[in-house]
């Protein structure tokens, strides 16, 4: 019975905790601890509950598609998420079926599944310390393997040499897994398919990816409205970015797959930056806007698996995060479709299938003497140069402006004292908007001479650009090199297109 007034937290022994009352004491106290347990017992009875029925929500958002519809589909062993090395096809297709896709226009992609405008194939090494996507063109050729349609049962007979994002339209993204794992040697393991819409929610979700371009684009094709210098785009301007043929590079794919790398990049460092992928509340937003707007295969449909993938992405380092483009060369017979680049593309895919990371450059094998004295290979010839050689010609000679975007007090006429000390007697400085990349602009028939100051700088190639309206050289400094001589980050070997995460890039049109 409780006693009220006077003998308000008395019992008949005295109040609790006197002398008098102390067994009783640790029996009340053991009866509020018992209390405590029940309560704590139920919230997190009720938040896995909560959480589960979450997930059970996010389930439902989830749509499948078998993962390789090849006649031949060999080892279908999947891959361990948290151990093995694991391949997964990115896949961005440029369906206009949906409400949010029709207001692109174009009766011809009205189809289910479009055509692929963008392939990625993300490589997760077993070590968890590299990732590396690889691009490839939607304008390149390859052999396409026969795919049997699930919805129809309809064979899609085999091809000799096809639009590789056409396989799309053979039945789904598993002819587009099995046509890559042909040409690749490798097994693809799981793939994720996006529409436009899952672009511009995305990009929304996590408040703005940081892009950059040399010059103010207005592309009425795309869309496309950024000014000079640095900005932050999301929805309509995020996907028009990564849209655009025709405002980058030389109007091909090529350019618009530089954007696009350098767009994930900055995604990858902004995700990094704000811990996102440890943050439950955030990933839980990013997975309820995933989810709508994904179609992955059978295997992937486990909210949990997706999870697991992002615990493997969090700890990475941004310098071990590579995007590279499969290396192509001109179709002679039709300039506006690419081939395979065959010796070049099987070192990439040969370094992918062992598992081994492309940033990290082979140990150069021994030139063809075996004289310890390290005199050249006779074969050579008397008069060859050695391969590390210095291009003939006068640095005074060469037209050299220098660009100081990087915002550091007289940083300018530091690198113009560097390039004088080189002989670049011509050197002149100049002040722009400030934007974040260091780039060289390499003028017509300046190109050996670009590379030699590209070495000089420690430039990778993704910073060095052709630009016909370039006199000379031009090098613009950026805010990535506000000290020193070289700047930090390295980047990828000289004969890979791409870059790493922690690379800032800025994009530029092919007359700039």
């Amino acid at each position: 019975m409780i006693r009220r007034g006077a003998d308000a937290g008395h019992t008949a022994e005295g109040p609790v905790g006197s002398p008098g009352g102390r067994h009783l004491g640790r029996q009340a106290s053991q009866r509020v601890l018992k209390i405590i347990a029940v309560a704590l017992a139920t919230v997190l009875v009720a938040g896995v509950g909560f959480a589960s029925v979450q997930l059970l929500r996010l389930q439902g958002n989830v749509a499948t598609q078998p993962l390789n519809l090849s006649t031949d589909q060999g080892d279908d062993t999947a891959a361990d998420i948290d151990s093995d090395p694991v391949q997964i096809l990115i896949l961005g297709t440029d369906t206009r079926t949906g409400a949010d896709n029709a207001a692109y226009g174009g009766a011809e992609f009205t189809t289910e599944t479009g055509n692929s405008d963008v392939m990625m194939l993300m490589h997760l090494s077993a070590d968890r310390e590299n990732v590396t996507m690889v691009s490839f063109p939607r304008d390149l050729l390859v052999p396409l393997p026969a795919c049997l349609d699930p919805e129809t049962g309809t064979l899609n007979p085999a091809q000799d040499l096809a639009m590789l994002n056409g396989a799309l339209g053979n039945g789904g993204p598993g002819c587009t897994v099995a046509a890559i794992n042909e040409l690749t040697g490798l097994k693809i393991d799981h793939f994720m398919m996006a529409d436009f819409n899952a672009v511009k929610e995305l990009s929304s979700t996590l408040g703005g990816v940081e892009v950059c371009v040399n010059d103010a684009i207005e592309d009425t094709y795309s869309g496309l409205s950024l000014p000079a210098g640095t900005s932050e785009v999301e929805g309509e301007q995020a996907l028009a970015f990564l849209r655009t043929r025709h405002a980058f590079g030389d109007g091909g794919d090529e350019g618009r797959i530089r954007a696009q790398q350098s767009f994930m990049a900055s995604m990858a460092r902004k995700i990094q930056a704000e811990g996102t992928l440890t943050n439950l509340p955030r990933m839980y937003a990013i997975a309820e806007t995933v989810t709508k707007n994904l179609t992955v295969d059978d295997g992937l449909s486990q909210i949990p698996d997706l999870l697991r993938l992002a615990d493997r992405l969090k700890d990475v380092d941004l310098a071990k995060v590579a995007f590279v483009t499969v290396p192509v060369l001109p179709y002679e017979p039709d300039l506006n479709r690419l081939i395979p680049d065959e010796e070049r593309a099987e070192e990439l895919f040969a370094t992918l299938v062992e598992d081994r990371s492309v940033v990290d450059e082979p140990t150069p094998e021994p030139s063809g003497s075996s004289d310890p004295s390290g005199s050249p290979d006779a074969s050579a010839g008397p008069d060859a140069e050695p391969s590390d050689a210095a291009p003939d010609f006068d640095p005074a000679g060469v037209p050299f402006t220098i660009i100081d975007s990087s915002g550091a007090p007289d940083r300018g006429e530091e690198i113009q004292n560097l390039l004088l000390d080189e002989g670049y007697t011509q050197a002149v400085v100049s002040e722009d908007v400030e934007t974040p990349a260091t780039q060289l602009f390499v003028g017509a028939g300046y190109e050996a001479i670009g590379a030699a100051v590209a070495e000089l700088f420690g430039l990778a190639e993704v910073q060095v650009l052709s630009s016909p309206a370039t006199v000379g050289l031009a090098l613009s400094v950026g805010e990535d090199f506000t000290s020193g001589g070289t700047v930090s980050t390295e980047g990828l070997p000289p004969e890979l297109s791409g870059q790493t995460a922690d690379q800032v890039t800025c994009q530029s049109s092919f007359g700039s």
